[in-house]
């Protein structure tokens, strides 16, 4: 008898030893999916954040817009912009109204073979000629 006991008494099954490394495996894939997508979030924010601070220095070069609008294009670290602008209303110039302009701000770039665009609208005033200055 008490060899019996002994022999239940000398460690784990091969059984048991599976489930655990089963268990263990799960868990490691799990852990390792929630890591991948921190990261992967990590990089789309500051992607997201590279791409905010193009359009605010875009939108900072100009507090206005010439008669003729806006438009230009360019790349920056890996990300396309563009600029354009539309009269916005019709601004009777009778009253002596500043005539606005939509200037549409986008961001362009790809994350893998993902293309991701920043698009801000905003509207600005047409630039008043300087004294003396011939308007074309």
């Amino acid at each position: 008898m008490k060899a019996a006991c002994r022999k239940a008494e000398q460690g784990f099954s091969l059984l048991e030893l599976l489930v655990a490394f089963a268990i263990m495996a799960i868990s490691l894939g799990f852990i390792y999916k929630a890591m991948g997508t921190s990261t992967r979030q990590v990089a789309d924010a500051t992607d997201m954040q590279r791409a905010t601070m193009i359009i605010d220095g875009l939108a900072k070069s100009r507090d206005s817009v010439d008669s003729q609008g806006w438009q230009e294009t360019g790349e920056q670290d890996g990300f396309a912009w563009q600029v354009d602008s539309e009269p916005y209303g019709t601004g009777n110039a009778a009253t002596g109204a500043v005539r606005l302009f939509k200037v549409v701000l986008r961001v362009r770039w790809s994350e893998g073979e993902r293309p991701k665009v920043l698009t801000v609208e905003t509207l600005l005033p047409q630039r008043q000629p300087i004294p003396g200055e011939r308007i074309r």
